[in-house]
């Protein structure tokens, strides 16, 4: 056993679980054979990794283990869950279920990109996947996003109903105030921040983030709270949806503040 290639290299590719025991331990023998018929069930998902600690001691001071069996999942090179003691199997595979990554979501960040580099079939692609995987939270949002500006109202509808953590609800929040946003009738008012709020629409329709920001920052100097805050929100709804790394996040932000000023 090379720690260093079986688990941390490995980890990199496919989870690895590592079962830190002893032979004179005895809920590690409890508990050896249940994390041997969940390896066996759980296919190529992720592989476990057996590490005697009576001969390799280095590894439970570098990884504070104080008692066994210490149970540890490796993904990327870094643990992100641990247990420690013999649980019962079922407890086991909801432990695994709730750290283990979902192979889904890889498959999802792929679609993504090819939906925001506009891939030819890309939002077909990305319309079956969700088809095929209903109970997907995070592939029903990125669908209602990539629909704001297409088709605004299944974009809303998509976001109804959903099993939905701290992270997804602030993600709805902001995907329904850019439907808001596009859908929001400019043609009948005569004000100045309307006519900034169209030039918004139609810059997110074009793809073009820059000129809708733009046009968002001058429509907050005019009147901020425009259409029930529209303005702010909108622009706020933009910089988290594209991402605090987001260059024109990091290009903007200050403008939009100081337009609040």
């Amino acid at each position: 056993m090379n720690f260093q290639t079986d688990v941390i290299e490995r980890s990199e590719t496919t989870a690895v679980l590592v079962d830190f025991w002893a032979p004179w331990c005895g809920p590690c023998r409890v508990l050896g054979p249940v994390l041997d018929d969940l390896a066996q069930e759980a296919g190529d998902r992720w592989t476990l990794v057996k590490v005697n600690t009576d001969e390799h001691p280095e590894l439970m001071q570098e990884y504070g283990i104080r008692g066994i069996p210490a149970v540890k999942l490796f993904v990327a090179g870094n643990v992100v869950g641990e247990f420690t003691g013999a649980l019962p199997k079922a407890q086991i595979k909801r432990w695994l279920a709730e750290y283990l990554p979902d192979p889904r979501l890889t498959q999802l960040e792929a679609l993504t990109a090819h939906v925001e580099a506009g891939f030819d079939g890309a939002l077909d692609q990305l319309e079956a996947f969700v088809a095929a995987h209903p109970d997907l939270t995070a592939a029903q949002l990125t669908l209602a996003q990539a629909l704001i500006v297409r088709d605004p109202a299944r974009a809303d509808a998509l976001t109804r109903n959903l099993p939905l953590d701290r992270t997804d609800v602030e993600r709805v929040e902001d995907i329904r105030t850019l439907v808001r946003l596009v859908q929001h009738d400019t043609s009948t008012d005569g004000q100045p921040v309307a006519a900034k709020l169209a030039l918004a629409q139609d810059a997110l329709g074009d793809g073009e983030d820059e000129l809708a920001i733009k046009a968002l920052i001058d429509a907050v100097v005019i009147d901020r709270s425009y259409a029930g805050d529209l303005p702010r929100l909108a622009i706020l709804a933009l910089f988290r949806l594209l991402g605090r790394e987001h260059s024109l996040v990091k290009t903007y932000r200050r403008a939009f503040e100081m337009a609040l000023y």
